[in-house]
């Protein structure tokens, strides 16, 4: 029996693990590995059985990815989403060098694929997911805009500020005091 290695878009969290890890397994296969947009199961799924895991899927607001671009373009948006909401701290890594890294291509090209595909550079979806992740840290209340700065290795608080609003037209502050505090899911991203 052969494994077999499933790419999944909008796996945006631990609990988006465990939803798919669960689906699965109540659709008798065997998650061996599972990690934000990859899935290894033991089991080689013949086509009807594909099916039924991209209507389960999509059931949930996933998506079973079957192109090698799209599935390159899921792994360079997972990457960055690990990078932003889950490596705190980590940040202090050159993006195009980590991509690289990770995902074992050349930046450039990596870079001329997210572009075509998603009509903005990396670089620029990297900022919003940075923004969405101050946003929850404001949200918290418990750091202050210092030591988010610090955290989401901005060279300063004003830098941080200076960008926050150019992306959401207010300032930091501006958004903490409003009633509701409007945030995109990290798969709306784009």
């Amino acid at each position: 029996m052969n494994n077999t290695t499933l790419y999944i878009k909008n796996m945006v969290c631990n609990r988006c693990i465990m939803v798919v890890q669960d689906l699965l397994g109540k659709l008798g296969f065997t998650v061996l590995h599972i990690e934000l947009g990859k899935v290894l199961i033991q089991e080689t799924p013949e086509k009807a059985d594909l099916e039924r895991i991209r209507q389960a899927l999509e059931a949930v607001g996933f998506e079973l990815i079957d192109d090698k671009r799209d599935r390159l373009i899921e792994q360079i948006k997972q990457e960055m989403i690990q990078l932003v909401h889950n490596c705190n701290g980590e940040l202090k890594v050159n993006l195009s060098d980590y991509l690289s890294e990770k995902l074992h291509h050349d930046y450039s090209s990596l870079s001329k694929v997210f572009s075509e595909t998603n009509g903005i550079t990396i670089e620029k979806y990297f900022i919003l997911q940075k923004i969405e992740r101050v946003k929850e840290l404001l949200v918290y209340d418990e750091l202050s805009l210092n030591e988010i700065a610090t955290l989401l290795n901005y060279s300063s608080a004003a830098h941080l500020s200076n960008q926050f609003k150019s992306i959401t037209g207010i300032t930091p502050s501006e958004f903490k005091k409003q009633k509701t505090h409007p945030r995109k899911g990290l798969d709306q991203i784009v």
